[in-house]
């Protein structure tokens, strides 16, 4: 076998809870590994693109990459929402390189070649005497393209299964929470110098390390009530909220029960009374990631503008304290001291169905 053969077959993944270990340590830190996880992993999953109000009128766009490939989403002046490759079929520079705007017809900055906003050629400047050349074959390239409420999705496979599959159940379970009806407000982007598999992980811990490392989350979060609910692949974690004693600044803006949904591989979705974000993970190197929130309010009035801001402070603060120890455990992994642990059958229920599906997928083997 190979080494990559090797350090995949150092996790089992049939051992049950009670008897299972974590990823391998190699598993964060091998960048064979991380081009495995780009191909099998996120090229074939959905992955948050963008929101519907950004792609809400006909030319308006959004532009990103996608297991390392650019992507662009476009609403066409027939209404209809679709994705491409963002590269040009002719010498493969990106069509559009603004992160988002408004086009009337998309025109690839190098050589001319430009494309209706359905993706079909219309004009390839100085080519004429060319021959063998048919026009309506090389149009962009499709992706496919779905919505849920706000979110944009895009899944770079073929025929991947339909969006709301992959994000059962938690649609329904959400569906009394209205999140239709929310308004963006906010974004923030954090950057961390670890693998993007310790942040889910972390994530995923069931709260077990809230106790230690959220002081005023741990305060308004009911641990022994803590409940963790795997699904095929979504991990439901929830927990009562009660007012704080000792920091009123966060029962002021966490109230409700808590709903915490991870959506295999990198979707997270944060739910309390009146307020949500989402998160997303974005691996940038074999150590290195991105995690972006997006902040979603019922209420966006004037007069609750500083709470809303309150709150989205409130998460900053909870991230900040995540921030260190993600880091931390990724100088760890690489310590010749650690191979893998092993997990909470009380609190790591959730990390476990991340571990056993990553290795699902980085098992396949091409037909």
């Amino acid at each position: 076998m190979s080494s990559t053969d090797d350090r995949l077959a150092q996790f089992d993944a049939s051992l049950p809870l009670a008897e299972a270990f974590t990823l391998p340590g190699s598993w964060y830190t091998d960048p064979a590994i991380a081009a495995l996880e780009q191909d099998r992993v996120f090229a074939r999953s959905w992955q948050l693109i963008a929101r519907t109000d950004q792609v809400a009128r006909p030319g308006e766009f959004v532009t990103a990459e996608v297991a390392g490939e650019p992507i662009l989403v476009i609403r066409g002046k027939d209404g209809v929402l679709r994705a491409f490759f963002n590269v040009c079929r002719h010498h493969a520079a990106a069509v559009l390189t603004e992160p988002a705007g408004c086009a009337e017809r998309l025109r690839c900055p190098y050589h001319g070649w430009t494309y209706a906003l359905d993706g079909t050629l219309k004009a390839t400047p100085e080519f004429d005497g060319v021959r063998h050349f048919d026009r309506s074959q090389h149009g962009l390239v499709p992706v496919q393209v779905a919505t849920w409420d706000p979110f944009v999705f895009v899944n770079l496979a073929a025929d991947p299964p339909p969006l709301m599959a992959h994000l059962a159940p938690m649609v329904e379970q959400l569906r009394p929470r209205a999140i239709e009806g929310m308004h963006f407000v906010e974004r923030r982007e954090y950057e961390l110098a670890c693998n993007w598999k310790v942040f889910v992980d972390n994530y995923l811990d069931g709260g077990y390390h809230i106790p230690f490392l959220h002081e005023s989350l741990d305060q308004v979060l009911a641990f022994k009530e803590y409940t963790i609910e795997n699904f095929e692949r979504v991990c439901l974690q929830s927990s009562p909220i009660a007012p704080s004693k000792v920091d009123p600044t966060i029962s002021a803006v966490r109230k409700g029960q808590a709903l915490y949904y991870w959506v295999y591989p990198n979707f997270m979705v944060n739910s309390y009374e009146g307020y949500l974000d989402t998160n997303l993970v974005v691996p940038l190197g074999i150590d290195r990631m991105k995690v972006i929130f997006d902040f979603y309010f019922t209420d966006v009035s004037e007069e609750l503008r500083a709470l809303n801001q309150q709150s989205m402070d409130v998460g900053q603060r909870i991230q900040d304290e995540d921030h260190a120890i993600c880091e931390s455990v990724q100088r760890g992994l690489r310590s010749r001291a650690y191979q893998a642990g092993r997990l909470s059958v009380r609190r790591e229920a959730g990390e476990n169905l991340f571990h056993r599906l990553l290795a699902g997928d980085l098992g396949q083997r091409e037909p």
